[in-house]
């Protein structure tokens, strides 16, 4: 049988792609180089051509998905027949976006092993979608629903605030807890950019009872 000869991008991908779902079947911490070689069945040498750990491949698969991310949300920031609040609302429904395999990357990027990796995501994920949202931003302003004044170092603020605060592993918070400060995130959203009180409800769909 001939011998498959696939190109450097072919095969990088493969190991990505084979990591990734290696990474989602057994975990991160469990998962081996030997195991994604002898699932692909290519040499350890081969491996190390293209990665020099497991840890170089989550960055690589995380950049991937901030590619995606970003695409997705620049459909929808040029999408002509959308209003800006229901492109805000495509974007930040729930306070996330993204779908279950970036949920399932954010739980390895908590490891704290990954820590270093998680804060460069952070930052990455405000400098690249920062420009996408603040578009929407201007838009708003001129549909009268907003009145920023500096969209992108405000949705740049607000972002970088978001992501610290809300990260509820980060700082141990009980889901209540998590609740409250997303009511007082969307709050200061909407204060921030000048909309309408209650514009942002979106991201709190299931108010919790009992506070």
């Amino acid at each position: 049988m001939a011998r498959i000869t696939k190109t450097p991008e072919e095969r990088r991908l493969e190991i990505v792609q084979t990591a990734e779902r290696l990474f989602r079947e057994v975990g991160f911490t469990k998962c081996s180089v030997d195991m994604i070689i002898r699932d692909i069945g290519v040499s350890k040498g081969t491996f190390y051509y293209y990665f020099k750990s497991k840890e170089e491949i989550l960055e690589a698969i995380v950049d991937r998905t901030l590619v995606q991310i970003v695409e997705m949300a620049e459909q929808v920031a040029d999408a002509p027949s959308l209003d800006a609040l229901t492109k805000m609302q495509m974007l930040l429904s729930d306070s996330h976006i993204g779908d279950d395999d970036t949920h399932d990357i954010a739980e390895m990027l908590h490891m704290p092993e990954n820590r270093e990796l998680h804060e460069i995501t952070n930052i990455q994920s405000v400098m690249r979608l920062s420009p996408i949202l603040a578009k929407i931003v201007e838009q708003g302003n001129l549909e009268g629903v907003f009145s920023a004044g500096q969209p992108l170092e405000t949705v740049q603020f607000l972002l970088t605030g978001s992501q610290f605060l809300l990260d509820g592993r980060l700082f141990a918070f009980s889901e209540q807890e998590v609740h409250d400060r997303r009511v007082v995130a969307q709050q200061i959203i909407e204060k921030s950019l000048g909309a309408k009180p209650g514009s942002f409800d979106f991201m709190n769909p299931n108010p919790m009872e009992g506070k």
